[in-house]
């Protein structure tokens, strides 16, 4: 999940490498490192710590270069350290490499190296790259990068440059995503599209077992045998100011405010009033297996996974169908029954988690259709699906998920409708009132946002707890999974999600006066059920946080503090009732004075098994 950066240009690059890394640092933040080559040799500038610290480095030290590759690191192999940092240098100390990914057979590598007098410095797999293309190094850069890399088993993103050769990059992927941008003098590669934004919108998107070397103007892609590949730059339409803070203490408050836009941005054109309808342009070709599904399958990880919770509510009731949800991670080491009457969507923000894509892989090798859900047009995710729904969400910085969790349920409930009118388990009248409602999303999501001072009144409130219990039932018990998830991740307060009903069956022995309950308890058809799970914990003297609609004075009797959002229909609330999750988790952090976009321990896309 490191984050990498390259640069061949006309001019000196130290500040773009700085630059792009900052883009990436979501990806990994354990340490950071860059190498330029100039006329003076290569010099390499590695640090421990958040980039900031490589970046005051590198603004005293001034290395310099035309031609230069950047990292960020999170750790895999080796605790973070100066000599476990990217880049890592071969024995010659000339050829330098970054890598994402990991290198599964890379002790047996290092143990052949460390026989033929190969020295090494770290503990991590990747340096053993350094040394395999040193070994194998005879003038030609990339045959070099080629005969090493079919030696090895694993994952990559790589890149890497070499002292006497200052017009070049070579650059490989396998499982891991790498992207090449051009200009008419510069030429760029990264790991992440965002990273190359401010420098251009045209890019080269590597697949895997393919090498480019990237000279002035000119990119050059071969397979893993050598074998030339001929390929075309697409544009890419996101504006950088998208991944800019825009005034904002962190981009996850920023991210939160936006999704009233972005959830328009999903909705937008997909909706047809008139023939009661919700169209896709990206399914066309999955409808006639769309006629003849036995049954779905939902793989996902983390806040993908409970979106895929709440799109099973959703499209069993709309369309009618069992709908299996799972872990993707698990799914792979199962001997699953997926096959051609079977429908797998796979979830995914960035459309490069690793679990995912292994999944995916395994359910199509079965026969299986797919239709994935994504955030990113060029990811690896979308060019491996049988069909597509983008989620609209434009880039997310944050680690913490929010706005491309919400779009992901918008794009569930959408395609819930639109299986339910193809297998005609849902009415024309029926889906003329829900496309009513879903136009009305960003303007319910806008009054929840207008309550954020009094979100942060009660984060004052309840931020020393040293943990949380959040509930909820049907639709919205995923929706208390989530909200637990998201205070894990950004406060470090422990805190678990459970359908209320499962209280008595044993958390409910936890219940004091110290421990905060987050109950969902909006209008539902288990709304009675959930109020009486609400007296259980009050008998217990637990502390009650209710999300409800704004004329509930039964449970405003109960509750010790009760967060108003707007009554919409059951189906819909997920996308609402999650806000206040998204809001207490991000105040609450911010009192405790935690890194709120990057979290210990994490990164955004997880590129890694």
């Amino acid at each position: 999940m490191c984050g990498i950066i390259g640069c061949l240009s006309n001019k000196d690059v130290a500040q773009v490498l700085i630059e792009g890394l900052r883009k990436l640092e979501y990806r990994g933040y354990d340490s950071s490192g860059v190498a330029l080559i100039s006329g003076n040799g290569l010099s390499v500038v590695r640090r421990v710590g958040k980039l900031d610290v490589l970046a005051r480095t590198v603004l005293e030290e001034k290395p310099h270069g035309k031609i230069g590759i950047g990292h960020t690191r999170w750790a895999t192999h080796g605790k973070p350290s100066l000599e476990n940092a990217h880049p890592h240098t071969d024995c010659t100390g000339k050829i330098v490499v970054v890598h994402n990914g990991i290198i599964e057979n890379y002790s047996e590598v290092k143990e052949g190296l460390a026989d033929e007098g190969h020295e090494f410095t770290s503990q991590t797999d990747s340096e053993v790259l350094a040394h395999l293309v040193e070994r194998h190094f005879e003038g030609d850069l990339s045959l070099a990068l080629q005969k090493a890399l079919n030696e090895l088993r694993g994952s990559y993103a790589i890149a890497v440059i070499h002292a006497d050769l200052p017009d070049r990059i070579v650059c490989a992927r396998q499982d891991s995503p790498l992207v090449v941008g051009i200009t008419e003098h510069d030429m760029y590669v990264a790991s992440d599209i965002p990273a190359l934004l401010d420098q251009t919108r045209e890019i080269v998107v590597l697949e895997d077992g393919e090498i480019a070397t990237l000279t002035p103007g000119n990119v050059t892609i071969v397979d893993l045998e050598g074998r030339p590949i001929v390929k075309q730059p697409v544009q890419i339409d996101w504006d950088p100011v998208m991944i800019q803070k825009g005034g904002y203490r962190h981009f996850m408050l920023k991210e939160i405010d936006e999704q009233p836009v972005v959830v328009s941005n999903t909705i937008v054109g997909r909706l047809d009033d008139e023939g009661a309808a919700v169209c896709f342009k990206d399914t066309e070709r999955l409808e006639k297996a769309l006629h003849d599904l036995e049954g779905i399958t939902i793989l996902a990880c983390g806040t993908s996974w409970h979106a895929g919770l709440v799109g099973k509510f959703m499209l069993e009731s709309l369309a009618r169908l069992p709908v299996e949800v799972d872990y993707s991670s698990e799914f792979r080491y199962r001997d699953t029954l997926v096959g051609p009457k079977r429908l797998v969507i796979p979830i995914s923000q960035s459309g490069e988690t690793a679990d995912t894509l292994a999944a995916l892989r395994a359910a199509r090798a079965k026969g299986a259709h797919s239709l994935s859900i994504c955030n990113v047009n060029s990811s690896t995710l979308c060019r491996e699906s049988d069909s597509i729904i983008l989620t609209q969400a434009g880039p997310e910085i944050g680690v913490a998920s929010t706005k491309a969790f919400t779009t992901q349920l918008v794009a569930l409930l959408l395609f819930a409708i639109h299986l339910g009118r193809l297998r005609q388990t849902l009415s024309e009248e029926e889906t003329r009132d829900l496309i009513v409602e879903i136009r009305k999303l960003p303007h319910y999501l806008e009054a929840v946002l207008r309550d954020k001072d009094f979100m942060a009144d009660v984060a004052r409130r309840y931020w020393r707890a040293g943990d949380f219990l959040f509930i909820g039932r049907g639709l919205n018990f995923p929706i208390a999974l989530e909200g637990a998830l998201k205070l894990k991740e950004i406060s470090y307060i422990h805190a678990e999600g459970y359908p209320a009903g499962e209280m008595k069956h044993g958390p409910i022995a936890l219940i004091d006066r110290d421990i905060p309950v987050v109950a969902i308890a909006t209008r539902s058809k288990v709304y009675d059920k959930v109020v009486s799970n609400i007296e259980e914990v009050k008998a217990r003297d637990g502390q009650v946080i209710a999300v409800v609609n704004p004329d509930d004075e039964r449970v405003r009797a109960m509750a010790d503090v009760c967060i108003d959002v707007p009554t919409v229909p059951e189906i819909l609330s997920p996308v609402i009732n999650v806000v206040p999750m998204q809001l207490l988790a991000y105040h609450v952090a911010s009192r405790r004075g935690c890194d709120i976009d990057q979290p210990r321990n994490l990164a955004k896309s997880v590129t890694v098994e």
